[in-house]
């Protein structure tokens, strides 16, 4: 009669069939990991691809979009046009706040204008969706009976404040990241567009050099850069390009940088001069930063170093000590002594 006998186990779990199971699991990883290693793809492919289309279609004043793509656009401007409607039957929609609200959607990297009307629609509709969650949730189905009727309150207020506050909060996220990407990569792309000035290119062509370069770097940066190429070489006048690019970009140094473009273009001082003198501020900016975030870094490690690491110093070199006073105290120490 033979007996099977089973492998160790801990807690009840077979080690063998979990340890083959955590083994697979690592595999898949491993292959995933070379996967996406082997099909990185450049990020300002199609964000160029895309803006080259619309150059092309700004230029031919046709529209070359399928079928399908068109229906959805459709759609789009049809659910867009009956919440302007209905904003505007309420008497909510004002030109000031969709215009601010547009900006903020640029600074954020989102091209499309209508976008503002469903931004202030979402203000309206999330509120009162998340309050009448609330309102189920705390006071018809009871899921905290343990509250006092303050906290749910608050916890009600709370829900209704969040929904007003989401979209503007989700904006801001996406424009602070994004102006500190163009701010971290705006002084490598002044040096390349002195050395594009000093090699003849035209101011077109410089910008379009360095959005190609900078494009795997800073994707942001290069998307900017290009989008103002492309203006460059349709708009008739120049100076809105830069524009643009100053209301895209909420960033001070970039509005310097559009002073100065305008600047050339108009009086013809030489663009390379002071895109350098430029690009020497900005990096003196930039090391300033850095200077500053180092010397704020001893504060910041205060609190650590008080909560986490000096308890676990005091363990390790007082411990020893405090045992043996604790056995001398309870009579374990050698024999003959005392």
């Amino acid at each position: 009669m033979t007996s099977t006998q089973a492998g160790p186990t801990l807690l009840g779990v077979d080690l063998l069939l979990l340890g083959t199971m955590l083994a697979g699991v690592a595999a898949m990883a491993v292959l995933f990991a070379i996967y996406a290693a082997l099909t990185v793809r450049d990020p300002m492919a199609r964000r160029v691809q895309a803006l080259n289309a619309r150059r092309e279609e700004l230029k031919t004043g046709l529209i070359r979009q399928s079928a399908k793509k068109r229906q959805r656009v459709a759609r789009g401007s049809e659910t867009t046009d009956r919440m302007k409607d209905k904003l505007q039957t309420m008497k909510v929609l004002q030109e000031s706040q969709v215009s601010e609200i547009q900006q903020k959607l640029a600074h954020a990297g989102i091209r499309n204008k209508d976008m503002a009307v469903m931004v202030i629609f979402a203000r309206m509709v999330l509120p009162a969706v998340l309050g009448f969650c609330g309102i189920i949730a705390l006071y018809w189905i009871g899921l905290f009976p343990e509250w006092s009727s303050f906290r749910r309150f608050m916890t009600f207020a709370g829900l209704v404040v969040a929904g007003y506050k989401a979209p503007e909060l989700y904006l801001k996220n996406l424009a602070t990241k994004r102006t500190k990407a163009i701010q971290k990569g705006l002084p490598d792309a002044l040096d390349l567009l002195v050395i594009c000035a000093e090699a003849g290119l035209t101011v077109d062509a410089a910008f379009g050099r360095v959005a190609r370069e900078l494009g795997r770097a800073y994707p942001e940066l290069g998307e900017e850069f290009a989008l103002t190429a492309i203006e460059l070489s349709f708009l008739t006048e120049r100076r809105q390009a830069f524009e643009n690019l100053a209301y895209r970009v909420n960033l001070d140094a970039m509005r310097g940088v559009v002073t100065t473009m305008i600047q050339t273009e108009r009086y013809g001082t030489p663009l390379a001069s002071a895109l350098r003198v430029l690009a020497a501020e900005f990096r003196s900016t930039r090391m300033l930063r850095a200077e500053e975030k180092a010397a704020r870094l001893p504060a910041i490690m205060t609190v650590p170093l008080i909560l986490f690491i000096l308890p676990v110093l005091f363990i390790v070199i007082l411990g020893p000590a405090a045992c043996s006073i604790a056995d001398a105290f309870a009579g374990d120490g050698p024999p003959g002594s005392g």
